[in-house]
């Protein structure tokens, strides 16, 4: 059984089985110290330009009293609408010392899924990129937002350099109308004319709204407390002792930051255990620009690269990434998706440095496993449950079952959340008596502890690192006039992980692949759309009506490079 950590024994020299939850007291806490201790060196590099951690301390100060000036108090929740740029750990920063709950949003929502977002967690003031302004103005009557806080691309920029980029890219931004809303720098300067009030806040307030699906239906807020996030980072500190500790450069410890920032995969491993190290996050705003994403690797150094499958892939088939110098590069660490055998194995040969694929939830803030980083070959394995983690396998009874054989994995630990915002009755469906997470994912433990997934969330498609939840779609689609039916499925996809496939069924002709299309394209994210359209004169379904996506699954045609890349599959970070 599991209930003995029996993974323990496999841990890495210089892994701890527990970690020290009494480090800090909260972000706030945890950030103080960074400051503290690291103020002079950069703490984020950003188109050519470092920031210190003194001078992102200072915006957080300014944005902190900014808030309370404008009436915020404890508990209120402040939505976040920004791609990976300075602004972004600032803003959360300055969201967390005034007291208040941050809300990740991600910059590619369409106004329905905005609106939808804003009113579930009833935010009342948003910070938002102005490449993003024009979604949130379509939806801001809708909502309860009363304050906007809007910021462009080179708002932290040196002053030439600001004038020039911002100006560049305003002539691609959409027209919007936000009345009141107030310019980042304005708001700093406002914020400048007093210190923040402080708050007391302890490791059970909540920090951070999460969002994600869970298992079923729309999307609900995961409530992570200031202990959950600073518990998995010092796990994910603590399973990266044995590479930190082979760092001999004499240089500042730097993190790739490629992941988005508003996913809980970014945020955890790269802005919180950044932080906790007194590294130099290398803040990528695009990564699907591999030109550019290319460009700043070759002039930086860099020791920690956590990413997606996709991205791994794309660089090592980029023609400049032989001009990166990968020598410094210390662990590279795989989630979001399931890391490809052959992608891994190119990695490994290309840079030195094996690809360690880890496992999680948005619900355990993220990371659950992780492969050592003293690995030397891919396992297929989601790894050994990190420090201070419980897991165990359950059969449906929910009964534990023995190493070997194959159930539910449920998980314990400081890193898994207070629960769902608002939604206690989803809570309990997904916590055991004695205290356990359910997964929803089939595993199963092997002798050494190691973490097999062996069969993921059945409906749930994950797109390049991001969960897309069948329903939504089809909530969508079921909306456009002459659709009669329809389902929709996950199917492998050698690139993406998954594709998401639309089954349905018309009343007429009126409705082809093209208005699929651009009716998906008005209401829904990119990756959420369809990129795989069958029609058909019915659907499978059960004896009571219900329809039968399994067998949708099972009759789905599967590529050869899918069925290649299906082998070495492995749940990652939700």
């Amino acid at each position: 059984m599991s209930e003995d950590r029996c993974w323990l024994k496999n841990y890495p020299e210089g892994v701890p089985a527990d970690i020290d939850l009494g480090l800090y007291t909260s972000l706030p806490d945890l950030m103080a110290q960074t400051f503290q201790n690291h103020g002079n060196q950069p703490g984020y590099h950003y188109m050519g330009r470092d920031i210190t951690f003194n001078d992102t301390a200072a915006h957080v100060r300014a944005l902190a009293a900014y808030l309370q000036s404008l009436g915020l108090v404890k508990g209120d929740r402040v939505a976040i609408m920004l791609p990976n740029m300075p602004q972004y750990p600032e803003v959360v920063g300055g969201i967390l010392v005034a007291g208040c709950i941050a809300v990740n949003v991600n910059p590619l929502y369409t106004p329905r899924e905005l609106e939808y977002q804003l009113n579930d967690c009833a935010a009342k003031a948003i910070f938002v990129v102005e490449s993003c302004a024009a979604t949130l103005a379509k939806c801001i009557v809708r909502t309860n937002i009363a304050h906007v806080i809007t910021t462009a691309v080179g708002d932290r920029l040196s002053f030439v350099r600001r004038l020039i980029v911002n100006t560049v890219v305003r002539r691609t931004i959409p027209p919007y109308s936000l009345p009141g809303a107030v310019p980042y720098r304005s708001a700093v300067a406002r914020g400048r004319k007093a210190a923040p009030a402080p708050v007391p806040l302890t490791g059970d307030d909540a920090a951070v709204l999460q969002y994600t699906g869970g298992t079923t239906g729309m999307p609900k807020a995961a409530m992570l407390t200031h202990r959950n996030l600073i518990a998995n980072a010092l796990q994910s500190c603590a399973w990266f002792q044995p590479a930190l500790a082979r760092q001999s450069d004499g240089k500042q410890h730097a993190i790739v930051t490629a992941l988005p920032l508003y996913h809980i995969f970014g945020f955890t491993s790269c802005l919180l255990v950044g932080l906790h190290l007194g590294a130099k996050c290398i803040l990528i705003p695009n990564p699907r620009d591999l030109d550019s994403t290319l460009k700043t690797l070759a002039s930086q150094c860099f020791h920690n690269f956590p990413a997606v499958n996709t991205l791994f892939n794309g660089l090592l088939h980029h023609p400049s990434f032989v001009t990166v110098d990968w020598s410094h590069l210390l662990m590279t660490i795989g989630g979001g998706m399931a890391v490809q055998r052959a992608v891994a194995d190119q990695w490994l040969a290309r840079t030195g440095c094996p690809i360690c694929e880890g496992y999680g939830l948005s619900e355990t803030s993220p990371s659950i496993s992780c492969n050592p980083v003293t690995t030397t070959t891919f396992s297929g394995t989601a790894g050994l449950p990190l420090p201070s983690t419980w897991v165990k396998i359950l059969d449906e009874t929910g009964n534990a079952l023995p190493t070997g054989q194959a159930g539910e994995l449920v998980v314990k630990g400081p890193q898994v959340m207070a629960g769902y915002w608002n939604r206690p009755d989803e809570t309990r469906r997904v916590m055991t008596a004695d205290g356990y997470l359910k997964t929803g994912d089939m595993a199963l433990l092997e002798e050494c502890g190691d973490i097999r997934i062996v069969d993921r969330k059945k409906d749930m498609i994950l797109v390049s690192g991001f969960n897309v939840y069948p329903n939504e779609v089809e909530d969508v689609v079921a909306a456009l006039p002459g659709v009669l039916e329809v389902a929709v499925i996950g199917v492998p996809d050698p690139d993406k992980g998954e594709a998401v496939k639309l089954v349905l069924v018309c009343r007429d002709d009126s409705v082809t692949e093209k208005t699929v299309h651009a009716w998906c394209a008005e209401r829904l994210t990119g990756y959420k759309c369809p990129s795989i359209i069958e029609f058909r004169h019915e659907l499978p379904k059960s004896a009571v009506g219900k329809v039968l996506r399994r067998k949708l699954r099972d009759a789905a045609p599967v590529p050869a490079a899918a069925q290649n890349a299906a082998a070495t599959r492995t749940a990652a970070v939700d």
